[in-house]
């Protein structure tokens, strides 16, 4: 079984990090107030934009400026490692397909992305930076299950018949999800790719 897998706040807590230098950044240099504790407004993956009010070109600043320490600081979701390495171990292939970008400065996204799989002895077949469109980068490899934490990504693929798990975070645990599967943990990943494809 090939089973893809999102990264940010899916394999790591990228939102953690994101706040940590977003706050930085918007008190620090754009002279503002922070989240000022409006956390609860995140309802979606656009979250820089709903808590600061930023436009495209003050995101991408920040991006210039902090990016690379926000996924250099990105913490492993619980169990993840341990889950990963029993399903590669079951003799599943896993690819890693994130969005994540590739086109900031002074940020070689590939290479610590790499090293923090690596540090985190997360093992994987592949991996897939700045997969912009999701649906075609999986059908161009072959991928049968996807894990992510995004509704529209999960929903796009499970129609093009991809079957796909949210990963419920702050972001979507207000969505109606369907008939997409939810998993809160990497455990229940793993029980539910048990009951799926028959892995030990």
């Amino acid at each position: 079984m090939r089973i893809g897998i999102d990264l940010d706040d899916t394999t790591f807590i990228t939102v953690k990090s994101m706040i940590k230098y977003a706050d930085i950044y918007d008190m620090q240099y754009l002279g503002r107030s922070g989240t000022n504790g409006n956390l609860g407004l995140i309802q979606n993956r656009y979250y820089l934009k709903v808590l600061y009010g930023w436009d495209d070109k003050t995101k991408f600043d920040f991006f210039d400026k902090y990016y690379k320490n926000v996924l250099e600081e990105c913490e492993p979701m619980p169990n993840v490692a341990d889950i990963i390495q029993k399903i590669k171990y079951d003799g599943n292939e896993i690819y890693f397909i994130t969005a994540r970008l590739t086109n900031i400065k002074n940020c070689d996204t590939e290479a610590i992305t790499k090293r923090s799989l690596e540090q985190n002895k997360i093992p994987y077949d592949k991996l897939i930076i700045n997969a912009s469109n999701k649906l075609k980068t999986c059908k161009e490899n072959d991928i049968e299950i996807f894990i992510e934490d995004s509704f529209d990504t999960c929903k796009e693929l499970q129609e093009n018949g991809i079957k796909s798990y949210l990963m419920t975070t702050k972001m979507n645990a207000n969505i109606d999800a369907g008939d997409i599967e939810r998993v809160s943990s990497w455990k229940e990943i793993y029980e539910k790719l048990q009951l799926r494809v028959g892995i030990n």
